[in-house]
This record gives C-alpha cells, sequence and structure tokens, in this order.
C-alpha cells in the first residue's frame, strides 16, 4: 500500500494495518517466565512512594496546570541545561503522560499526513506505529553490521524527509550512538534546516562498560532541529506512574503541548510531586542501579556466548539483548516455540524490516528469574531446525 493509498484510511485502520506489536502484551500463562516486558524489576524507590502518599495526605488531589507543574518543569530546565551545551527555559520543557504521549504528541505536532519520516532500524516499534496514526511514510534506514547509524542513507533521503527518529540506547538492541554518530545526523540537520530529529532517550541513565553517551541535547548548532524525549519510567522504575517529558525550541514545544494537553488533559497533582523526590536521586544511587543491569547483560553473554547458532552484539545500554538466532523458523515461529518451553521474548521483526531472523529478551528482571529463563531459552534453541 503507498503512503498515498493509505490516507484514505482512519488512523485505526493504518495503525492496524502496519502495527507489528503484540495485542497480547504483559500477559502470562503460569509458570511461564516473562523475558518480554521492559519494565525495571525494582519497586519504585521508597522515597518517591513516601513522597506521593504526604501529597495524597495533603489534598493534592485537585487538577494541576494544564502545561504541568510549573516548579517540575523549572528542576527538569535547570537539569538539562547543567548537564548539556544547551540553556533550556521552562517553556521548552513539556510534561507528558509517560514517554509514549510525548512522542505521540510530538508526531502528532510536527509531521504532516504525507511526509516521509526516516527511522533507522531495528528500533522500537511504537515510532512506526505513530507515524501510522499521522498517515507519514515510513522510510526504515538499516543499521550497519555493528549497529552503527549508516550515516550516508540518511544523507541520501534527508531532503525529502520531514523527521529522523532515533532510539538512544537502542531497544531492542541495547547498543549506543558514538559521538560520531550524532555529529554525523547533527550535520545533516544542518544541510536541511526543515529536517526535525526526534530522539528517544529513555534509557539515557543505563550506559554500561563506563561509555561515554552522547545525547542529541548536545546538538547545540542544531538544537532548533532537535526534539528530545524522555520519561521517569525506567530511570527511577516508574513505569506505572506515567510521566515523561519533552524538551524542544519554544516554538515547537507550544505545539507539542497544545496537542498533547488537548488529548490528555492535566497529569496527576501527586504524580508530579512524587518526581521532584525522584529527580533528587543521588547519582551514586543510579550507577548501583546501572551495575545491577550490567551484570545481568553480563549473564546474557555468558550465556548466549556458547551456543552454536547464536550471534549476538553485546548492549551497551538499556536492558535488553537482540540475539539473531540460525535457523529456518521465523521470527514469530520462534517466539511461539520460546513460549511453548515457558519463557516470552518478543520477536524480531516487530522492530523493524532487518529484525527478521532475531528475538528481542528483556534482563531487567531478577537474577533467579533471569537465569532459569535463559536456561528454558537455550534449551529450545538446540531443538530449532537449521
Amino acid at each position: 500500500m503507498t503512503a498515498l493509498s493509505s490516507l484514505k484510511l482512519g488512523a485505526p485502520e493504518r495503525i492496524a494495518a502496519s502495527s507489528r506489536r503484540p495485542a497480547t502484551l504483559g500477559a502470562a500463562a503460569p509458570g511461564t517466565i516473562s523475558l518480554a516486558m521492559g519494565e525495571p524489576d525494582a519497586g519504585t524507590p521508597t522515597a518517591v512512594v513516601d513522597a506521593a502518599v504526604r501529597s495524597l495526605v495533603k489534598g493534592r488531589t485537585r487538577y494541576s496546570p494544564m502545561t504541568g507543574a510549573p516548579e517540575l518543569r523549572e528542576v527538569l530546565a535547570r537539569k538539562i541545561s547543567a548537564g548539556h551545551p544547551r540553556p533550556t527555559t521552562t517553556r521548552e520543557v513539556v510534561l507528558t503522560h509517560g514517554g509514549s504521549a510525548g512522542l505521540a504528541a510530538a508526531m502528532l505536532a510536527l509531521v504532516q499526513p504525507g511526509d516521509r519520516v526516516l527511522i533507522p532500524e531495528p528500533t522500537y516499534s511504537l515510532y512506526s506505529d505513530h507515524a501510522a496514526m499521522v498517515g507519514a511514510e515510513v522510510v526504515w534506514i538499516a543499521a550497519r553490521t555493528d549497529g552503527s547509524l549508516d550515516l550516508d542513507a540518511l544523507r541520501h533521503e534527508a531532503a525529502t524527509a520531514r523527521m529522523i527518529i532515533l532510539c538512544n540506547p537502542g531497544n531492542p538492541t541495547g547498543r549506543i550512538y558514538s559521538a560520531a554518530d550524532l555529529a554525523g545526523v547533527g550535520a545533516v540537520l544542518g544541510d536541511h534546516p526543515d529536517l526535525l530529529l526526534l530522539s528517544d532517550e529513555a534509557y539515557g541513565s543505563i550506559v554500561f562498560d563506563q561509555l561515554p553517551f552522547a545525547s542529541a541535547l548536545d546538538l547545540s548548532d542544531v538544537s532548533s532541529q532537535v526534539v528530545y524525549c524522555s520519561t521517569l519510567s525506567k530511570t527511577y522504575a516508574m513505569t506505572g506512574w506515567r510521566l515523561g517529558y519533552v524538551v524542544a525550541f519554544g516554538p515547537l514545544a507550544d505545539k507539542i503541548n497544545l496537542i498533547h494537553r488537548t488529548i490528555n488533559g492535566p497529569l496527576n497533582t501527586f504524580v508530579q510531586d512524587a518526581a521532584l523526590t525522584a529527580l533528587e536521586t543521588p547519582e551514586e544511587d543510579l550507577r548501583v542501579l546501572t551495575a545491577s543491569y550490567q551484570d545481568r547483560r553480563d549473564l546474557v553473554l555468558e550465556a548466549l556466548g556458547g551456543v552454536a547458532g547464536v550471534e549476538i552484539l553485546a548492549p551497551q545500554g538499556a536492558f535488553y539483548a537482540f540475539p539473531r538466532i540460525s535457523t529456518s523458523l521465523t521470527s514469530d515461529e520462534m517466539v511461539a516455540r520460546f513460549a511453548a518451553a515457558g519463557v516470552l521474548v518478543r520477536s524480531g521483526s516487530e522492530f523493524g524490516p532487518s529484525g527478521e531472523g532475531h528475538v528481542r529478551l528483556s534482563f531487567a528482571t531478577d537474577i533467579a528469574t533471569l537465569k532459569e529463563g535463559l536456561d528454558r531459552f537455550v534449551a529450545t534453541i538446540a531443538d530449532f531446525p537449521r
């Protein structure tokens, strides 16, 4: 189906026609081990929960301002200004109903039906769903074999594109884009002033092996073209609290804010109060959490490293691994075999065309569960047809 003919369909039909996200996501039969969900196993820190309780007890249950709590936006603006060469104002911070709503609002506000959206892949499958919702045309840009960006392909497509969407660190691969990759994207933006970059950095605080992490917020020369999206879900184990934020040049932020508040209305007051406490979490605590994910990453690499027919690029951040398995089975068929063996993973084809032949597993679960899940995973691979 062409992009033009797809516009004759409604948004639900366009999404249904393109989406690879499983409708049963989150469901698991008794006794099944799920390595399918990207959710931290540790609960939300006690201090954050206590802050929410105090807020509720104080009666902080009424509507908050439509644009979000001013004090929370100010704290985020200061934090971003201190950590990146991008002076950020409160106006440029848009509070959103989780990172997903921020991504959706940015797409709805800034991309028009028929626009071309460049999506390096394999990557988070929600981006293409949002493009379908808007009626945009997705142009997949396959990653290089080492997981880096194909900058030549991006340059080739940039002249007729409206937006590039990056996931960094990557979901599903766990790879991070180098400073050279990000600088290359910045150069492409500089050559095309109407081209935007939407950078989803939900896992930006989870980076392994003391690797340097380059954020799109560091692209100061083209900051007016950068739309940054993040969330408190992963860093602070607040997935169910639904609080994210977008940072963008003032006029773009105004458009995103208008779309978001029109769809969602004001955010929960007590959740925003709790977020202020979350943002005070000491950096050492965050480093300890990242180290625990790195330990689990190492378990995955150890378990899969010697398995015949399995290839894997070491995850450098986030909490996902994306092994390629040499078999005559499709990714969907592999997922079905794993489920029958009592371990849930995600189909690689969900994450873009080059994901076929891979599966995604999450190592955000506890160590004992992860070890048992990996045992089942490896045992099942042994019976795959070659």
